[in-house]
């Protein structure tokens, strides 16, 4: 699952990282330590410039809402509900297999954000009663400080509501796609605590080396083999996870403070 990330690398370093052809200044967002849904996010992709008479594909850092809403939705209400997409069935879903076929993209990311739930909680849990659940969260990201790429996809969605010419008739979202957490040990590991992605949650971002960015954007890709090849998970042991404070669990809080490394859990777990 991703339900929170970190996205504060500036556009234009992102222009120069994914070799980004068209760019709207008008587009820029403030950097964002607390990525949750519905909120606004660059995501690179490739597809022909509007009303533009050459219609080859042109790279393009966009701002997207989080939170994919199908082209033939009555309305976008259900959005915040399609944050993620799981790589094993992303090519049956009705919401998500068009986009697959051909409006894939990258959201481009510092790491993100996951929780475990704390010992105490745990044990009330297992023997079934209510609980107030209070829960570490970790920070993940690429051991090497390089940008954490996410596949993702896009789709438009028009508002029936509003004429032709309003500048919100056309909603374009996008959702993450996730893969099984990877069961091999960190790239670096905390001092204390989980020894591996799935130690903190089945699941995780399907992120994209380097390699595959260009394959992934090309939307004259649509084979569909051809393309489930791409969501094998890069190898293992490129990551690193370790505590930070809860506060982050509060969507309100925002800054660089939220990243600082702890020097162990604020809520004690089964690690």
């Amino acid at each position: 699952m991703c339900g929170r990330y970190a996205a504060s690398r500036r556009p234009e370093d992102l222009v120069g990282l994914f070799e980004v052809e068209k760019w709207e200044p008008e587009e820029t967002l403030a950097p964002d330590w607390n990525v949750a849904p519905t909120k606004e996010v660059y995501a690179i992709l490739e597809r022909p410039l509007k009303d533009a008479e050459d219609r080859s594909p042109v790279r393009q850092l966009r701002t997207l809402k989080w939170g994919l809403v199908p082209s033939w939705a009555k309305s976008p209400e259900g959005g915040a509900r399609m944050i993620n997409a799981r790589a094993e069935t992303v090519h049956e879903k009705p919401s998500f297999r068009r986009p697959f076929v051909s409006r894939r993209c990258i959201l481009p990311a510092d790491g993100y954000y996951e929780w475990v739930t704390g010992a105490e909680e745990r044990e009330l849990e297992v023997e079934g009663r209510k609980k107030r659940p209070r829960k570490q969260p970790y920070f993940v990201t690429p051991s090497d400080g390089s940008v954490f790429a996410m596949a993702g996809l896009y789709e438009f969605w028009r508002d029936r509501t509003l004429p032709d010419d309003h500048p919100r008739a056309w909603w374009v979202t996008c959702s993450v796609i996730t893969t099984e957490a990877e069961k091999g040990p960190l790239g670096v590991a905390p001092a204390q605590g989980p020894r591996s992605l799935s130690d903190i949650h089945p699941r995780m971002p399907l992120m994209l080396t380097p390699d595959r960015w260009d394959a992934w954007l090309d939307p004259s890709r649509t084979d569909l083999e051809d393309l489930r090849m791409l969501l094998e998970p890069p190898e293992g042991g490129l990551m690193r996870a370790y505590p930070v404070t809860t506060a982050v669990s509060n969507v309100r809080n925002n800054g660089p403070e939220l990243l600082e490394e702890l020097a162990g859990p604020e809520v004690a777990t089964l690690f």
